[in-house]
């Protein structure tokens, strides 16, 4: 089991911790519900170093990029980020990641921490006829999470670096903390807004520790991986292993947005050709009607009881007060609305299909 370089601080903390992805990794500190609504209102700092980083550079940077990711990176200038995916061979999707040129020819890639050697086999494999330099530096640097609506009022004194403005998919590199050439990005996986912070394992006690000594004024607290997994569920953001997997296509995951077909890209054609057709199948978010609790692995019926799909993710919503789940179910109920059940032990418990994301904003 894998530790992170703040496992000791966690546990001097009181988290509760648990083994993610080949990780030791802390879940709460104090309670989910307190965790959610402090990103969610405040600001809360996740430890999220288990987030796997690969560093791709030289004259065809790029090209391997654009062929192993669904997106179009060569709209990247340095100082901008991306979300995308990589496609397989077969359909599915090998990871969902996120791409920042940090240089003319230098991108960084992060990836999720389950997928780090898949994802590098699979990338090293297109690698070979074009001869980009590859660094798999996952296990050299940490990630500081820092999200909610105060984070840039609470974390502006630690770095000179103007953070209000920087726009949303875009990142600096400056000082943060007291330590120098840090990555301070503009993205996150709640949606309250906020920093992602990459840092060497070697300095991440100190940024750490100075995060939540500036936070203090504003309520901040150490957020566990539970309330992460309910904020971005109300996003109707996808969670690799559970709504995307080598098995599930960009299309019918609702990922069409992140899938450029103006460029040659893994398995493009018959992705292009999906599109063109329209998937079978659709990722949808739906919201219980009655008390219950959809989670992973739930059938999802038609209103005649009939199994149409299975929930890929749910919980009860810390900020709407009801149960939310997502799931494939056939294109033709798709559409919000669309009434079906869930099936919750011996009971079809009424639901229906709802535009994402499930949280929108301060209620």
């Amino acid at each position: 089991m894998k530790t992170t370089a703040l496992t000791e601080t966690h546990n001097a903390l009181g988290a509760k911790m648990v083994p993610f992805a080949g990780f030791l990794m802390p879940v709460s500190y104090d309670g989910v519900n307190q965790e959610h609504e402090t990103v969610r209102t405040k600001v809360g700092v996740f430890d999220v170093s288990h987030m796997g980083e690969f560093l791709i550079e030289g004259p065809n940077a790029l090209a391997l990029i654009q062929k192993v990711t669904s997106n179009d990176a060569s709209r990247l200038t340095v100082g901008r980020a991306q979300y995308s995916c990589m496609p397989n061979e077969d359909g599915g999707i090998v990871d969902d990641l996120i791409v920042y040129r940090v240089k003319e020819q230098a991108y960084l890639l992060v990836v999720n921490a389950s997928n780090i050697q898949k994802d590098w086999d699979h990338i090293a494999g297109y690698n070979t006829a074009m001869g980009a330099r590859m660094r798999n530096i996952s296990d050299e640097y940490a990630l500081l999470a820092i999200q909610g609506p105060k984070a840039v009022e609470a974390m502006q004194s630690l770095t000179s670096v103007d953070l209000s403005a920087i726009k949303f998919y875009h990142f600096e590199v400056g000082d943060f903390a007291g330590v120098p050439h840090v990555i301070i990005s503009a993205t996150g996986y709640t949606g309250s807004g906020g920093f992602e912070i990459y840092c060497r394992n070697s300095e991440v006690l100190q940024v750490w520790e100075k995060v939540l000594e500036a936070g203090a004024a504003y309520g901040i607290r150490p957020v566990g991986l539970a309330a992460r997994d309910t904020l971005r569920l109300e996003m109707g953001y996808c969670l690799y292993g559970n709504d995307i997997d080598d098995t599930t296509s960009p299309i019918e995951a609702g990922l069409g947005w992140i899938t450029k077909f103006d460029k040659d890209f893994v398995n493009h054609q018959a992705l292009a050709l999906e599109k063109e057709r329209g998937p079978e199948r659709k990722l949808v978010g739906f919201v219980m009607e009655e008390r219950g609790i959809p989670r992973q692995g739930y059938p999802i019926l038609d209103t005649g009881g009939g199994a149409i799909g299975t929930v890929t993710s749910g919980t009860m919503s810390p900020s709407l007060g009801q149960g939310i789940g997502l799931g494939y179910v056939p294109s033709g109920l798709a559409k919000p609305g669309s009434e079906v059940r869930i099936q919750i032990r011996n009971k079809a418990v009424p639901a229906h299909v709802v535009k994402l994301p499930f949280y929108k904003g301060q209620q």
